[in-house]
């Protein structure tokens, strides 16, 4: 019988990002590590894979961020712990892009726009496609590349995107990200 958690993570932690994720997984009737907020992460891999083993129900949405720092900050430590922990199961990573100084970047499966369309480019921290096809930038997505995942679905900046994706109209582009995550991972398949 498999035990292993199910989880989507989420490069960032910011406030806007906390209330966006936290209203998507009560939508979705998921569970949202809200103690996971942070800009930067404050916890670390080990406390995030306890407190994901202690909800009642799977998916549960975990948030990670770098707050900009260079290479693997705090943020992507904690998410690759949780990423490679034998006890749980990634279904999916939303990429959020961000207007990153160091110009780091990963590659994306495919993206969300900010009018929540899907697009094979990446697109920037408004939600507005780029030029590169299946590309990125952002501050918390150094590792994901060396990440074995089964898919990864950029976005613009969670709970923002010109007011686009505000809680207050229900974060219809996280929303869209997560149930897309959810769909390939064939999660209500395996219910």
């Amino acid at each position: 019988m498999n035990n292993r958690r199910r989880v989507i993570l989420i490069t960032d932690g910011d406030e806007y990002a906390k209330r966006a994720v936290e209203h998507v997984a009560k939508e979705i009737g998921g569970r949202c590590i809200s103690s996971s907020q942070g800009n930067p992460s404050k916890l670390t891999g080990q406390k995030l894979v306890q407190l994901i083993k202690k909800t009642p129900h799977d998916p549960v949405l975990v948030m990670f961020d770098d707050s900009g720092i260079v290479g693997e900050g705090y943020g992507e430590n904690a998410l690759k712990y949780v990423a490679l922990h034998e006890d749980i199961e990634v279904m999916g990573i939303i990429a959020v892009a961000a207007k990153s100084h160091h110009e780091e970047w990963t590659r994306v499966d495919i993206s969300i726009d900010r009018d929540g369309e899907l697009t094979p480019y990446g697109v920037d921290k408004f939600g507005i496609p780029e030029l590169e096809i299946g590309r990125i930038n952002g501050d918390t997505v150094y590792c994901l590349d060396e990440l074995n995942v089964p898919i990864i679905v950029g976005i613009g900046d969670i709970g923002k995107m010109a007011r686009r994706d505000s809680y207050k109209v229900g974060s219809p582009i996280t929303k869209k990200a997560v149930e897309l995550i959810l769909e390939r991972s064939g999660f209500h398949d395996k219910k």
